[in-house]
């Protein structure tokens, strides 16, 4: 609710990629709530001032806006990639590119960011380890180095295993066959999600034969049905 607790508010208005935008700071920001028994005067709400663009809407990888206003939840790449539980439906996998946590496409085209300037809150500033994280070196953490890496970071309400399937998808978009012995690894993983995704991943990465070689080898023994099916489904 506080997107339209702030538009009525006057903070700003919800865009046509539903989220808040702001005429002084664009779609960057964070809202926050005061919940007070005081009697305060209202300000006036603020007017839609998205006029003719869509720029949103276009951007969207998985267009995930079926209409100006309206967002279909389970196209979207922030809530896939955090708050969806289970294995990513595979006709939009290839769509994610490396967005391994969220995607921000859509707020991040808003012309309205033109008036945000930079901020110097120590809590918001990005983590230098986090800047630039290497596909690979993610991929293998295990539970209590994902702890680790993400303590005080919103990241780690994901999980490991979902945060995994993510990198992995990833890593199957990378077109790096490099990577593939990374996945490869992930195969003998205690989590079906996770060796589910590695099964998509080397499908990308490698050559017919090689994942044929693969798929004899493990699916017999494979007693998850979802991972059972990443592997009957893989061409």
């Amino acid at each position: 609710m506080e997107k339209p607790l702030a538009a009525r508010a006057g903070l700003g208005w919800q865009g046509k990629h539903t989220n808040l935008v702001s005429r002084r700071h664009g779609s960057w920001l964070f809202l926050g709530e005061i919940y007070t028994t005081l009697a305060l005067a209202p300000d006036a709400p603020e007017a839609d001032h998205c006029g003719a663009c869509q720029r949103c809407l276009d951007v969207c990888p998985t267009a995930a806006f079926p209409a100006p206003y309206k967002l279909d939840a389970r196209r979207c790449i922030s809530y896939l990639t955090i708050e969806h539980k289970g294995p990513i439906p595979r006709a939009l996998r290839p769509l994610m590119g490396n967005r391994i946590y969220g995607c921000d496409d859509c707020l991040a085209v808003c012309p309205w960011n033109k008036f945000a300037q930079p901020h110097a809150t120590p809590d918001l500033l990005p983590r230098a380890e986090l800047t630039a994280p290497r596909l690979a070196a993610l991929a293998a953490l295990d539970d209590p180095a994902f702890r680790q890496l993400f303590s005080g970071s919103p990241i780690k309400r994901t999980g490991r295993d979902r945060f995994v399937r993510n990198v992995l998808i990833a890593l199957g978009n990378s077109g790096d066959a490099g990577l593939a012995p990374v996945a490869a690894q992930r195969l003998a993983d205690a989590s079906p999600l996770v060796r589910g995704a590695a099964v998509w991943a080397l499908e990308r990465l490698l050559d017919g034969a090689a994942f044929a070689a693969l798929r004899a080898q493990l699916l017999a023994t494979e007693t998850d049905p979802q991972v059972r099916d990443e592997w009957s489904a893989a061409s």
